[in-house]
């Protein structure tokens, strides 16, 4: 297996940042609009790939058994951020989302670590990206912050591989946000979903391969 690929974290904060410095355009071309990329939403979106870049340098496996909570602790520090102070405000909203993530359903943890161990042996990018579609489809994995969590267990799975990892930028942005609005809208195990997941894949695939040679990420 290829050597895991540590993150170059002051690229990844300058693509994100140009895309919060035009995101009125960008907004205005999508299908879908979104919230602008506020200064907290990126701050803690950077923390995020923190976290995974240390994993990649403890040498962590995100899908072993017994390591879901570093999983939820994804989510959690993309929503609240890592401040004890502002940890205790997000109690209740982290009680919440930890009861929806272990929760026995098509949308819970468990199922996502056997989907994502089912694709063993899938080429890396369709890998990640069928992973990103598991998160972001109905039911999601978390109750918020599936787009930013997402895209940060794509970039583990890559770089794990020893690839670069997915951030949004300039240039991506209506290429990952209008099929993100399509997963977001369909249900897992429908048969719309069993027909058009192919598509998507593909779609999400060709936009990690567009962007691997973009920036020394």
């Amino acid at each position: 297996m290829p050597k895991a690929k540590r993150l170059n974290l002051d690229a990844i904060e300058a693509s994100l940042r140009a895309v919060q410095s035009d995101f009125g355009r960008i907004n205005a071309t999508l299908d879908t609009p979104r919230d602008p990329l506020s200064d907290e939403v990126l701050d803690r979106l950077l923390l995020g790939y923190q976290l995974i870049d240390a994993y990649i340098a403890d040498g962590v496996d995100l899908f072993a058994l017994g390591n879901s909570p570093l999983l939820l602790e994804l989510n959690i520090r993309v929503l609240c951020g890592h401040d004890v102070a502002l940890r205790a405000d997000c109690a209740s909203q982290i009680k919440a989302t930890r009861q929806h993530f272990y929760a026995k359903t098509d949308g819970g943890v468990e199922s996502f670590v056997n989907w994502v161990k089912g694709l063993n042996g899938t080429p890396v990018k369709r890998r990640a990206a069928s992973a990103y579609i598991h998160i972001l489809s109905q039911p999601q994995l978390f109750m918020e912050g599936n787009h930013r969590t997402g895209a940060l267990v794509m970039s583990w799975i890559l770089a794990h591989a020893g690839k670069p990892p997915f951030v949004l930028s300039v240039h991506n942005a209506k290429a990952y946000f209008d099929p993100s609005a399509l997963v977001k809208s369909s249900r897992k195990r429908t048969l719309r979903m069993l027909l058009e997941r192919p598509k998507l894949v593909k779609r999400f695939a060709d936009l990690l391969q567009d962007e691997a040679g973009r920036m020394a990420l």
